[in-house]
């Protein structure tokens, strides 16, 4: 079993009867799914609330009964990937195209639960590129100011080179930015600016960390 299945199925576990959950992303919180859907085939009762078309076309075909995050008051927990994690706990999300989605439905749920291999453990943030989603009105002002500032921006493109289209209709600029000092200002400044819909800077948001390491998994209750 591999260190991305193994914390997947780990996390599964903080899942109990009657939660509603929060499904992510991306290659690790796979595993977590699939997990979730044997214990739902076993008689486990949830609603997954799901952060991506992906999660959803996977959840529904495990028989996970989903709701939208406009259809529930709270969700209880949400477990996720991310693309860097410091040592201060706070990450890098958005490298397969979700962030947006993801930080909605993080910032309405009561636990954080990121599921992550020992490579995303890094000291500082900023060697994976830092994803921003843009509206496509725009955009093009928005990857000059980026140049200006120095972060190597390029736009993130599909398969077929044309720009890559987020779930909510919007383009993604990657910041090169190899070392991001300081996190929050970072997320302060891109905040205000218009046209950016989110980027992938999630401060203070995850509560437990499981590492799937060779030497074994390692919890962290990081807030």
């Amino acid at each position: 079993m591999n260190l991305k299945q193994q914390v997947g199925e780990k996390a599964a576990e903080y899942v109990k009867e009657g939660m509603v959950v929060g499904l992510g992303t991306g290659s690790t919180a796979y595993y977590m799914v699939e997990a979730l859907g044997k214990r739902v085939k076993e008689g486990l009762t949830i609603t997954g609330v799901t952060t991506s078309t992906q999660t959803k076309e996977q959840a529904e075909k495990l028989g996970i009964p989903l709701k939208t995050i406009d259809e529930v008051e709270t969700v209880d927990l949400t477990i996720d990937g991310a693309d860097e994690i410091d040592a201060n706990y706070q990450g890098v999300k958005g490298g397969g195209g979700a962030l947006l989605f993801e930080k909605i439905v993080a910032d309405y749920s009561k636990k954080v639960i990121w599921i992550v291999d020992e490579s995303k453990m890094v000291k500082t943030l900023g060697a994976f590129p830092l994803p921003v989603e843009v509206m496509p009105y725009g955009s093009q002002q928005l990857v000059r100011i980026f140049e200006e500032k120095g972060f190597h921006p390029t736009m993130r493109k599909n398969e077929v080179g044309e720009n890559y289209l987020t779930d909510g209709g919007h383009y993604i600029i990657d910041l090169h930015m190899t070392k991001i000092e300081d996190p929050q200002s970072l997320a302060e400044w891109l905040d205000g600016l218009t046209g950016v819909m989110e980027h992938g800077l999630f401060l203070n948001r995850v509560n437990t960390v499981i590492v799937g390491r060779e030497a074994g998994m390692e919890i962290i209750e990081a807030r």
